[in-house]
This record gives C-alpha cells, structure tokens and sequence, in this order.
C-alpha cells in the first residue's frame, strides 16, 4: 500500500510524438498517478500495452487528432466518468474522473480547458460556458467530503506573476479579466491550488511556446493546475513543477506539475 502519493498532471501534446519522452520521465520522476492532456489519439489509438506493461492502469477518453485527456496509475482506476456534465451535445474529449484507493480514496478529475482564443468570439463563449460546468462539477464533488485533486491544463494565467510578461497576455482569453473571474469562481468554493500555496513567489512556469525563444528567455506563463479540495490539501506534503523536461529533445511545451499527498 502506497503511504505517500504523488500525483501529476502533463499536457503531453501529442502521446505519439511524444511517447518515449513520457516513459522517461514516468521512469525518472515515479509518479504514482497522472492526468495526461492532449493525447490526440482515439481510444483504440492509445499504446494501453505500453504502460500496462510497466505497472499501469490506465483509462482515456480519447478523440481523433485533436484534445484528448487520460489518466495513469499505479493503483486500480474504479468508477471511471468520461465526459463533462452538463451539455450532452458536447463531443469534445477534455474531461475524464477516476478513483484510485490507497490508505484514502482519491477522486482524480483530469480536464483540459478550451483555449478560448480568438477573444471575443463563439470559442471564447464556449470557454466560458465549459467554465461554468466546471465550476458545477466542482461543487458537486466538494458535497462528497472527499480527497479530489482536480488538475489539468487550464488554459488560465491566474494572475499577473504567472506570466513573465503578463501584458503580453492582456487581450488573451487566457487572461481576460472573464477568465480569470471564472477560474476565481472555483477556486473559491475552497479549492487549493496546489502549488502556488507552497511557493508565493512569481517566476514559475509551466507552458513555453515554441516560438520566438520563448523557452531559452523563459518567456514561460503558468497555466497547469492542480487544485485540492480540503480533504485532499489536509494530506499535502509538498508540490513542484518539473521544469527541466521542457529543455529535453522533442519536449511538449508543457512540462509536469506535481502535488504528493500522505495518503
């Protein structure tokens, strides 16, 4: 039985280009759960064999080419829920919940928010709309009083010391005022975030575009989270990003974000 648990979340960018990155880190890092985003690869698609060999179970939610959200783990995955609640219509694949048990039940809840952009416009309103089912769901699994770490990529500059150059980012969707009054929202149902309770100081990031140096300048923004109900911040023991996978060959350009519970 597992006495501490590290959980991560990676917005991978692709499982196929980036597979062999994946297993690397899984071998150096020793997570013990991940929420992977941005799969791109249907369900039949996915290297399940891969991992299965290696100790993991793993359940996705997958879609052709494009989104895509899984989750691994060294603990069996029970009563799996694909899909976010709230628009039957909505066939994209970004959200996916699962419980692992170890000492305590843990309820992982991987999503990938819609990245808004162009702002305004019908993919912004559909940002905010996903918003606020989140922010439903989110309720809904804070009336259970259990551990639920709810992480993933976001798509959300918090506030200003999660960007190296906020004003870069002020007509961003990531950055509207909307935005981050929604993220606002959820977060004050009494969400932890993960890693900014264990470091108050800017200059952390977590995604850096390919472009124009952004990595070798650290024009990076911090946009993966991980968020706690209060059951599940109780067992916190510590939080980190995994900075240096952004600098490996072929990286996504997210790197990991971690949160180890004493559960």
């Amino acid at each position: 039985m597992l006495a501490f648990m590290r959980i991560a979340t990676f917005n991978i960018n692709g499982i196929r280009a980036r597979e062999a990155a994946l297993l690397e880190w899984l071998e150096e890092a020793r997570p013990d759960a991940v929420l992977l985003q941005e799969i791109k690869s249907v369900d039949e698609a996915f290297p399940h064999a891969t991992f299965e060999e290696r100790g993991w179970f793993v359940a996705t939610h997958g879609q052709k080419s494009f989104n895509g959200v899984a989750i691994l783990s060294r603990l069996p995955l029970e009563d799996v829920e694909r899909g976010l609640p709230g628009d039957d219509a909505d066939d994209q694949a970004r959200w996916i919940e699962a419980t692992v048990v170890g000492r305590a039940a843990i309820r992982l809840c991987c999503l990938y928010l819609p990245n808004g952009n162009p702002a305004p416009g019908p993919k912004y309103d559909y940002k905010l709309a996903w918003m606020e089912r989140l922010r439903r769901r989110a309720a809904e699994l804070l009336l259970t009083e259990e551990p639920v770490v709810l992480g993933g990529d976001w798509n959300v500059i918090p506030q200003p010391e999660d960007a190296a150059r906020p004003e870069a980012w002020a007509a961003d969707a990531l950055f509207l005022p909307e935005t981050r009054a929604a993220f606002r929202r959820i977060l004050h149902q009494g969400w932890t975030d993960a890693f900014r309770c264990r470091e108050p100081r800017p200059g952390h990031y977590t995604f850096w575009d390919y472009q124009a140096a952004a990595w070798e300048k650290n024009n990076g923004i911090r946009i993966d989270h991980l968020l706690l109900s209060p059951q599940a911040a109780d067992l916190m023991t510590g939080a980190g990003i995994d900075k240096a996978v952004r600098g490996r060959e072929k990286p996504s350009d997210h790197v990991p974000v971690w949160v180890e519970l004493d559960a």
